[in-house]
């Protein structure tokens, strides 16, 4: 198996003058509210796991909950109190000045909530500018940020000012910009979440398309959950400073790990999360019907189709081979069997 491309071991982030010594004396194990007592606050409590390439992990949880303060010390815009990160193997808490601003310009991206637009310089220009700050010649810059506009869907708009944009089309810019370096790794810290509900699917949407298209290895936080079981490949969720679960989306929903856990994701639409085969039986019924439907598909978009059925539905591959089969039934206790205070 290939090195994974983001490695945390027992990252500590603890804000405070007596924060290292202290953490040496816990051994590890870090109480918040000692902690507290004694001055200190711990944003990251005992962080440990892995990003893999061409993953999207997307980190949630509520206001102050440690996610962001996470991302920081992965990206090393805050250094962490303890453990160990490492970036493609390197160690990242061992870089100097020289080698870390090095590892930012050519290895990251990052796109924060706050758009931190130019106002001064048009699209274009603003896409332009991290390229020029690394030395590539202004003609080379432009036509790399033309390429990025097409990408992101700003056509036509180049010449803008960030003023005569509205907020869903300044939150390309900055995806645009962030992209415009090649990064290998794309560090978003709550990117869409001052934008308009409807703008912000779309973003969500766009976003979804990038990905597909050029497989990058992201780190996204969110405080939206809806919008990390739209987003990830796993989602690690936060409490406290500490990963309450770090789990497929479907494995949040269905075995969550702790009580908090769980009451995020009691009131969650199933249907709009689960694929069929996350639910499917993997033996094939003898009693199967002539309906035949993909293991990839959403329960919600093929549920009525089966609920129409009297008999099981076979499950499909990518290759139309029979790989398992779903009852109608155990869709009706997939959509209902999970909610709240009927378990």
């Amino acid at each position: 198996m290939s090195e994974p491309v983001i490695k945390c071991q027992s990252v500590y982030k603890i804000f405070g003058a007596n924060a290292e010594r202290m953490l040496k004396e816990a051994n590890g194990n870090v109480d918040a509210k000692t902690f507290q007592d004694n001055g200190c606050i711990v944003g990251v409590n005992n962080a440990s796991f892995e990003v893999s390439k061409g993953e999207m992990l997307v980190v949630m949880g509520l206001s102050g909950s440690g996610k962001s303060t996470l991302l920081r010390c992965i990206s090393r815009l805050t250094d962490a109190t303890g453990g160990k990160i490492f970036i493609e193997g390197q160690d990242l808490l061992n870089l100097n000045n020289k080698e870390l601003i090095d590892l930012r310009r050519n290895k990251m991206g990052m796109v924060f909530q706050s758009f931190a637009l130019l106002p001064h310089k048009t699209v274009l220009e603003n896409i332009a500018f991290p390229l020029q700050i690394k030395g590539i010649k202004t003609e080379d810059s432009i036509n790399k940020a033309m390429d990025m506009v097409k990408l992101v869907g700003l056509d036509g708009r180049e010449n803008y000012f960030p003023r005569e944009l509205s907020g869903g089309q300044q939150q390309r810019v900055g995806i645009a910009r962030s992209l415009a370096v090649e990064p290998d790794i794309w560090f978003l810290d709550e990117p869409f979440s001052a934008l308009d509900p409807l703008i912000r699917k779309e973003m969500q949407d766009e976003f979804l398309r990038l990905q597909e298209k050029l497989q990058k290895t992201i780190m996204f936080i969110t405080h939206d959950f809806d919008e990390a079981l739209k987003l990830a490949d796993r989602i690690a969720i936060m409490k406290d400073g500490i990963i309450e679960q770090l789990d497929t989306p479907a494995n949040i929903v269905l075995k969550p790990a702790t009580e908090y856990v769980r009451k995020f994701t009691e009131e969650v639409p199933r249907e709009k999360v689960l694929l069929i085969q996350d639910v499917m039986d993997e033996k094939t019924s003898s009693d199967i019907g002539d309906l035949k439907v993909s293991k990839d598909e959403i329960i919600e978009n093929v549920a009525e189709k089966i609920l129409t059925q009297e008999k099981t539905v076979a499950v499909t591959d990518s290759k139309n081979n029979v790989v398992g089969s779903i009852n109608p039934a155990k869709i009706i206790n997939t959509v209902f069997g999970g909610r709240k205070n009927n378990n």
